[in-house]
C-alpha cells in the first residue's frame, strides 16, 4: 500500500516535468452562447441602437439572464428612440438562442428592463461645457495594453488561437457543417514555452479543450472525431502540434444542457477571455454596454493600440502599458511601461515611455475621435476577443509605425536648445 502511495505521489510529481527553460501558460475563450457572453452581447447591441441614432449617447448597460429571464438595467441618456425589448429578443435570436431545448427562446423570453439616466453629477464632470478634446474620464481607474510578437496580429498564442477556435465553432454551427452544435461553447489552449534571455517563445501545443454544447442525438465518439475533422485540423497549427499534443473533447461527456438554462450569465464577467487570456494583466473594468466616454473600454482599447505600435514599430518585442484616470479628469493620471527586459538595442523603458508620451494624446477625447469610437461598432466586439483581429471596426488594431531615427533626432535637438 506504502508502495503505490509513492508510486503515485511520484507520477504527480513528473506530470508536468519540462526542459529547463521550458514553461506551460494556458488561456481560455467562451462562445457567443456562453451564458456571460450573451450578456456582453445584449448590453452592446443595446449600446450600438443607441449610438446608431445619437452618436453622444452616454450608455452604462449590464444585463443578466437565468433560465428565460433576461434583465437589462444601469444608466443611459440618449436622444434615440430605443424600442429597448425588440432589441434584447433579436440579440438572443442572433446568438442563436431560439429553442427552449438549447437554453433559451428568443421568442418567449420574459424581459425586465429597467434603465434610469446618468447622474447629472457625473455628466457634469466629465463633459459639462468642455471642448471635445477634453472631456474627463467618467470614472477613475487603470487600463491595461499588451502586445507581443509571437503572433502575426502580435497577440499571446494561447488566447490567439482559444478566439481562432471559437470562431470556427461558431462557424461550423451556424452553417450547419456540425448541425448538432448549440450555441455554448468553451475552449483552453495550453502552450509550451521557451525561456530565451529576457524572451519566450513558443514551442508546442501541451494540450487543447472544448467542451461544445450538443443536441442529444449525437454520441460522444462523433462529437470527438468531428470536432478533430471540422475544427482542430483547421485551426491548430501543424508547426506546434505534435504525437504528445493532448486533446481534452468534451470530457464531461454529455453537454446538453447549456446556456442560461446551465448557468447564470452577467455582463463583464468574462474580462481575461475580452483581453488577453491572462497575459499583461488586467485593469479590472469590463468592456460590454459602455459608451466611449468610460475609460474602462475606450482607454483599454487605446493602450492596446499603443502597446500594438510600440511591437510593430520594433521597438520591443513584448510590452504591457498601464494608464490611469480619475473622473472628470482628461489627462491621464499616469503612464506606465514594461517592456519585460525585450526592448530594442539602445532604448529602455524610459525612452519608451518618452516616446508614447510624444507619440500618443490619452485624453479621452482625442482617443474617442481618433478611434472613432462613437460609431456603433460594439456588438461586433462581444465575442471573439476585443483585440487581435483584423477587421475595420477595430481601429485600435491599425498600428502606428514610430520613426525611431527621427524621434531620436527630435529628442537630441531638444536637448541643445536646453542647453
Amino acid at each position: 500500500m506504502q508502495k503505490e502511495e509513492n508510486n503515485q505521489q511520484a507520477i504527480r510529481k513528473i506530470k508536468f516535468a519540462l526542459p529547463k527553460g521550458h514553461f506551460l501558460f494556458t488561456s481560455e475563450s467562451v462562445s457567443a452562447g456562453h451564458p456571460d457572453k450573451l450578456c456582453d452581447f445584449i448590453s452592446d447591441s443595446v449600446l450600438d441602437a443607441c449610438l446608431e441614432q445619437d452618436p453622444n449617447s452616454k450608455v452604462a448597460c449590464e444585463s443578466a439572464c437565468k433560465n428565460s429571464l433576461v434583465m437589462i438595467f444601469g444608466e443611459i441618456t440618449t436622444h434615440a428612440q430605443v424600442p429597448y425589448e425588440n432589441i434584447v429578443r433579436e440579440a438572443i435570436k442572433q446568438v442563436g438562442y431560439d429553442n427552449i431545448n438549447k437554453g433559451l427562446d428568443y421568442r418567449n423570453a420574459s424581459i425586465i428592463v429597467s434603465l434610469d439616466q446618468q447622474s447629472q453629477e457625473i455628466n457634469q464632470a466629465v463633459v459639462g461645457s468642455k471642448h471635445e478634446d477634453e472631456i474627463g474620464a467618467g470614472d477613475q481607474g487603470l487600463m491595461i495594453g499588451y502586445a507581443s510578437d509571437e503572433t502575426p496580429e502580435l497577440m499571446p498564442l494561447t488566447h490567439h488561437l482559444c478566439n481562432r477556435l471559437i470562431s470556427r465553432l461558431q462557424e461550423c454551427r451556424e452553417s450547419e457543417i456540425c448541425p448538432w452544435m448549440r450555441p455554448d461553447a468553451k475552449v483552453q489552449v495550453t502552450v509550451e514555452y521557451k525561456r530565451e534571455n529576457s524572451s519566450f517563445y513558443p514551442v508546442r501545443i501541451h494540450n487543447v479543450l472544448i467542451s461544445q454544447q450538443h443536441d442529444e442525438k449525437i454520441t460522444h465518439s462523433e462529437i470527438e472525431a468531428e470536432l478533430h475533422k471540422h475544427v482542430l485540423k483547421q485551426i491548430l497549427p501543424e508547426k506546434y502540434v505534435d504525437e504528445q499534443t493532448q486533446y481534452h473533447l468534451n470530457p464531461s461527456k454529455a453537454f446538453t444542457v447549456g446556456g442560461p438554462y446551465g448557468d447564470a450569465g452577467l455582463t463583464g464577467r468574462k474580462i481575461i477571455v475580452d483581453t488577453y487570456g491572462g497575459w499583461g494583466g488586467h485593469g479590472g473594468g469590463a468592456f460590454s454596454g459602455k459608451d466611449p466616454t468610460k475609460v474602462d473600454r475606450s482607454a483599454a482599447y487605446a493602450a492596446r493600440w499603443v502597446a500594438k505600435s510600440l511591437v510593430a514599430s520594433k521597438l520591443c518585442k513584448r510590452v504591457m502599458i498601464q494608464v490611469a484616470y480619475g473622473i472628470g479628469i482628461s489627462e491621464p493620471l499616469s503612464i506606465c511601461v514594461n517592456s519585460y527586459g525585450t526592448n530594442a538595442d539602445g532604448l529602455d523603458d524610459d525612452d519608451l515611455s518618452e516616446i508614447v508620451q510624444d507619440h500618443f494624446d490619452l485624453r479621452p477625447g482625442v482617443i474617442i475621435r481618433d478611434l472613432k469610437l462613437r460609431r456603433p461598432i460594439y456588438a461586433k466586439t462581444a465575442s471573439g476577443g476585443h483585440f487581435g483581429r483584423n477587421e475595420p471596426e477595430f481601429t485600435w488594431e491599425q498600428p502606428k509605425i514610430i520613426n525611431l531615427v527621427a524621434w531620436k533626432a527630435q529628442k537630441a535637438e531638444q536637448i541643445q536648445q536646453n542647453q
